[in-house]
Formats: C-alpha cells, sequence, structure tokens
C-alpha cells in the first residue's frame, strides 16, 4: 500500500484561469472560492479566473489565491469521494506561503483564517523593503554548499561593509534561490559564474523574501499569528523551517513566523518525507512546480497532481 504525503505549491504556480474549471463543475469549489471572497471583502476569485496577471501576481493576490484553489480541490475531494486527508495522508507540507494551505487543509486554520493570514503576509512582505532595493535570483547547477560560498562572497561590497544575501530556498534538483539586496544578488550571479554553477538568473520577483530583510513581516505574522492561532493538526507537518515534523500550535506559530526570513528547505523536507516512509506524494492546487521537484529529489516516489476536475477524478480512482 502507497503512504501518501500530501504537499501544497507556492508563489510561481499561479496563472490567470486557475480555478475556472472547478468552479464551473463543482458547487464545493465555488464555496470555497465564495468564503474567500467574502472575508477579504474582493472578487479575488474573478481575478483568478480572468486576471488580468499583473494584479493576480501581487503578492497579497498571489498568496490567497493559491491557498484558495488547493483548498477548493480538496474540499471536492472530501465531498465528491469522501476523501478523508487524516485517513490517507501520514504529513503534510507546503512551499513557503503552501505551508498555510496544508496547515488548512490539516484543520489548523479555517479557509477564512487562512485567506486573512496570507493576505496580512503578501501585503506585510510587500512593505518590508522598497521597491527595487531587493532582489531574488535563481541557480541552476548548484548544491546548497556552493549557494552559501556565493552569498558570503557577495555579501560584502568592494567599498567595504556587509548587505544581506543568503539562500531563500533550496528546491532541490540543483537548485538553489538566493534572496538579498539587490547590489549584492547581482555581485552573486557574477560570481556564481566562477563557481561551476550551470546558469544564474534574476527572478520576476516583487521583493526578496525568505531573508534578513524580511524581519518586519515576521514581526507582523508574529502579531496576527497571536490574534489567529492554528490549532493541532489533524496529521504531522513537515515545516520548512526545520524540514521535520511539526504537532503543537505553538511550535507551529513559531516556525510560521521564523519561516519568512527562514531558507525554505524543500530538498530535506522531501527526504524527511520519505525517510518517513512516505512513497507516494500529491500535489494539490495550482501547476506541477512541486512535482517536477519532488521528483529530482525522490525520484524512486510516485507522484500525482490534482488542480483540475480531470486529475481529481483520476487521483480519487487512484486512492
Amino acid at each position: 500500500m502507497p503512504v501518501h504525503a500530501f504537499v501544497f505549491p507556492g508563489q510561481g504556480s499561479q496563472s490567470v484561469g486557475m480555478g475556472r474549471d472547478l468552479a464551473a463543475a463543482f458547487a464545493a469549489a465555488r464555496e470555497v472560492f465564495e468564503e474567500v471572497d467574502e472575508v477579504l471583502k474582493q472578487k479575488l476569485s474573478k481575478l483568478m479566473f480572468e486576471g488580468p496577471a499583473e494584479e493576480l501576481t501581487l503578492t497579497e493576490n498571489t498568496q490567497p489565491a493559491l491557498m484558495a484553489h488547493a483548498l477548493a480541490v480538496l474540499r471536492v475531494l472530501e465531498r465528491e469521494g469522501g476523501f478523508r486527508l487524516a485517513d490517507k495522508a501520514v504529513v503534510v507540507a507546503g512551499h513557503s506561503l503552501g505551508e498555510y494551505a496544508a496547515l488548512a487543509a490539516a484543520g489548523s486554520f479555517t479557509v477564512p483564517q487562512a485567506a486573512m493570514l496570507l493576505r496580512l503576509r503578501g501585503q506585510a512582505m510587500q512593505k518590508a523593503v522598497p521597491p527595487g532595493a531587493g532582489a531574488m535570483a535563481a541557480l541552476l547547477g548548484a548544491e546548497m554548499a556552493v549557494a552559501q560560498e556565493i552569498c558570503a562572497e557577495a555579501a560584502a561590497p568592494p567599498e567595504g561593509g556587509r548587505e544581506v544575501i543568503e539562500p531563500a530556498n533550496d528546491n532541490g534538483g540543483g537548485q538553489v534561490v538566493i534572496s538579498g539586496a539587490k547590489a549584492a544578488v547581482e555581485r552573486a550571479i557574477e560570481i556564481s559564474r566562477t563557481k561551476g554553477v550551470k546558469r544564474a538568473m534574476l527572478l520576476p520577483v516583487s521583493a526578496p523574501f525568505h531573508c534578513a530583510l524580511m524581519a518586519p513581516a515576521a514581526d507582523a505574522m508574529a502579531e496576527a499569528l497571536e490574534k489567529s492561532p492554528p490549532r493541532a493538526p489533524a496529521v504531522p507537518l513537515i515545516a520548512n523551517v526545520t524540514a521535520a515534523k511539526v504537532t503543537g500550535p505553538a511550535e507551529i506559530a513559531s516556525l510560521l513566523v521564523q519561516q519568512v526570513t527562514a531558507t525554505v528547505r524543500w530538498r530535506e523536507s522531501v527526504q524527511a518525507m520519505t525517510a518517513l516512509g512516505v512513497t507516494s506524494f500529491v500535489e494539490l492546487g495550482a501547476g506541477k512546480v512541486l512535482s517536477g521537484l519532488i521528483r529530482r529529489i525522490a525520484p524512486d516516489a510516485a507522484v500525482a497532481n490534482a488542480g483540475t476536475p480531470a486529475e481529481i477524478e483520476q487521483l480519487l480512482k487512484s486512492l
């Protein structure tokens, strides 16, 4: 019998049209989108279904949108297939904002609660650094140790002092994303050419996520999570910050705060899940980004996606 982990995507998986076919096919999906629209006092579902893309990709919209899509899929699985996450999954995990979707799926947050927290998180992350002051870059063909070496070298500008630059995502398969002050990231791209990195490229993001520059956003999330705390999840979460199991609500809240400035340890998280006996990963929500990463990190594991009505039908058959 396969042992399942359910995983939830992060920023970059969004696209105009996301969730539209779900809403057309299933009342259960429409309910989720309506709950999110209502709590945010915004027609986020219309933005998801119709765009424009530049508005959807604003961090404050992308974060609740990706959660809404993933939880709409889960609601359909529950309603149409009698599916219960706690019966099927041994753990859940999410990439960055996907951690909130994972926790909502496991019952730690309600959908409206997760939507409000992610709206606030997106706004706080955007405000933390002035536009143009920060940047992120993907290093392709670089392992974590090399990325750390590049960041250490790039942190020291020629004129002296130090600038913030850190590994933001260890995505596995030789893909590490770095984040920090724009000049330091640009230096890192140049340095990477001397370190055997296949390709280094700036990413089209609006802020330098998952680095020390996000400290004001971490403070905002600490305050928000104190007012709107998580409950114990029905299944353990593999946390981004520790790449280890967590079930205690206080620890979950603390890790969600730390996650804003810390590296997303996705490679180690997938390895931790396979060490726990996971043989099958199911990505719920938009896109197939995590599925691609998982195939590189754990090539022997089965990987499935559910984001469309056809994929949901297929998943229910396989489960």
